[in-house]
């Protein structure tokens, strides 16, 4: 089982998704942006890792939701999310195809 990290990312009432590159495992999905969690690290340390390497913000965790597991053809991951918002830096793609800023439902 890999263990696997998202960020659902505030910002003025919108939520950031990002689709992944031709090169990434699962090209052209969508999906909240985070990545594998190191050897040694916390889920949060790798969620705020994750995001700068990928997409040069800084976000700040405003709490965890529940992990899911989630099987594939050829792998099982534990996805654990965190309620994030965007505190810092300008957004710049580093591995994803593109983003969009998603309305929040009231």
């Amino acid at each position: 089982m890999i263990n696997v990290t998202c960020g659902i990312i505030e910002f003025e009432n919108k939520i950031l998704v990002t689709q992944r590159s031709s090169t990434m495992y699962l090209p052209g999905k969508w999906e909240f942006p985070g990545g594998k969690i190191e050897q040694l690290e916390s889920p949060e340390a790798c969620l705020k890792r994750e995001i700068y390497e990928e997409l040069n913000v800084h976000v700040e965790i405003k709490q965890p939701l529940s992990p899911n597991q989630h099987r594939y053809e050829n792998r099982v991951i534990l996805l654990i999310p965190f309620v994030c918002k965007l505190v810092g830096g300008k957004l710049i793609l580093r591995e994803h195809a593109q983003f969009v800023w998603a309305m929040m439902h009231p």
